[in-house]
């Protein structure tokens, strides 16, 4: 199915259980836990985290739109009042999944592609997956700073994590310990250390919506920064903002920049809590978080701490849901969790292809064993 697998289970003072095994590709070197994995989309969150902090130091707000920072833009109909916020959340109006790299080889013609890219509905009425969006976000955060993307997440995330292996396109010695991903017949060799995505191949590898690299031990920084409530990163009203549910009235559960669990479909199935949040990546990985307070009621909860709530199900949920887990057996007596705790799940699922196989099945129960080892 793939070739190679790591995982960390935690809270905010550490990890709890973590693990690695196979090769870095079918025949290659054995894994040593201190790989390089294309977190693909994963990459949207880590990018929202750059836009949330930037929003808390005045230098961009959530409600700017698209055309006050790419002129570009401004004569483009129905786009150029699209938000920080909708692209956030992916409620742009912009469609989802586009190969725009077949038809488009160099930046410049990509970008003035995704410009001419028909709106699927009107901005804040659709939920639809969408890189596109996540390319715009990361334009806007270059050109509010004056400030390339790769600096901007080093400066902004990385480097107040301690995450100093987290990188867009890896150099020659990084790129040796990166595990390879697909056998690509439009590239014609065997990827290794470039972003698997090809959109974000012709846009140069820097880009909103995939591109970053990391190891298992950053990823550990992340996830325990997230369960200790965005320590580190964000004040507790913009984390609060930043999980709360920001897609209410509409059929999928979206924060800022995170996916929440949906009560179907959910690409974790049911073993985490209501208020739980995460993102996965189509290259095989995932980060996922269980806020302090979660359990049975923890949507109220949620609610009244960020002032918003919703339900729905995730267009990520396609993978289907068919794990459940028992969220009142892992909940405290209260129903809540004395902790907040980060899953982390890092493999080459496209590996030595993306041909589809049983992996979102492996991804559920890999959460559903996961969670089951926490419960008190």
């Amino acid at each position: 199915m793939y070739s190679a697998a790591a995982w960390s289970v935690g809270t905010a003072a550490g990890r709890e259980t973590h693990g690695h095994l196979g090769t870095r590709r079918w025949g290659g070197a054995e894994l040593n836990g201190t790989e390089l994995w294309d977190l693909a989309s994963v990459t949207k969150p880590i990018v929202g985290l750059a836009a949330l902090r930037l929003a808390e130091t005045g230098a961009l707000r959530l409600d700017d739109t698209v055309g006050a920072y790419l002129p570009e833009y401004r004569r483009v109909p129905g786009k150029a009042d699209i938000t920080v916020t909708q692209l956030l959340t992916h409620t742009s109006g912009l469609p989802g999944g586009t190969p725009l790299w077949r038809a488009h080889s160099d930046r410049d013609g990509l970008l003035a592609a995704l410009r001419g890219l028909p709106l699927r509905g009107a901005p804040g009425t659709v939920v639809e997956y969408s890189s596109a969006g996540f390319v715009l976000l990361g334009l806007i955060l270059e050109r509010a700073t004056a400030t390339g993307l790769d600096e901007l997440v080093a400066t902004q995330v990385c480097e107040p994590l301690g995450m100093r292996e987290t990188v867009f396109a890896p150099g020659a010695a990084a790129r040796d310990r990166a595990v390879s991903t697909e056998l690509c017949t439009w590239r014609g060799r065997l990827v290794t250390g470039q972003v698997h995505d090809e959109n974000a191949v012709v846009l140069g590898g820097v880009c909103g919506h995939a591109g970053l690299f990391a190891p298992l031990t950053d990823m550990d920084r992340l996830g325990r920064a997230l369960a200790a409530g965005g320590d580190g990163l964000l004040s507790a009203p913009g984390f609060a903002r930043m999980t709360a549910c920001h897609t209410e009235g509409l059929p999928l559960r979206r924060c800022l920049g995170w996916q929440g669990r949906d009560a179907v479909g959910s690409p974790v199935g049911t073993a985490m809590g209501p208020s739980s949040y995460g993102h996965t990546g189509f290259t095989g990985t995932s980060l996922w978080v269980e806020p302090a307070v979660d359990g049975p009621g923890a949507d109220s909860v949620g609610a009244d701490r960020a002032g918003v709530n919703g339900s729905g199900a995730d267009r990520a949920g396609a993978d289907g849901a068919g794990v459940n887990g028992s969220e009142t057996d892992r909940a405290g007596a209260d129903g809540a969790r004395a902790e907040g705790r980060y899953y982390v799940l890092l493999t080459n699922r496209v590996h030595p292809s993306r041909a589809p196989r049983r992996f979102p099945a492996i991804r559920r129960a890999f959460h559903h064993h996961a969670a089951a080892l926490t419960r008190p």
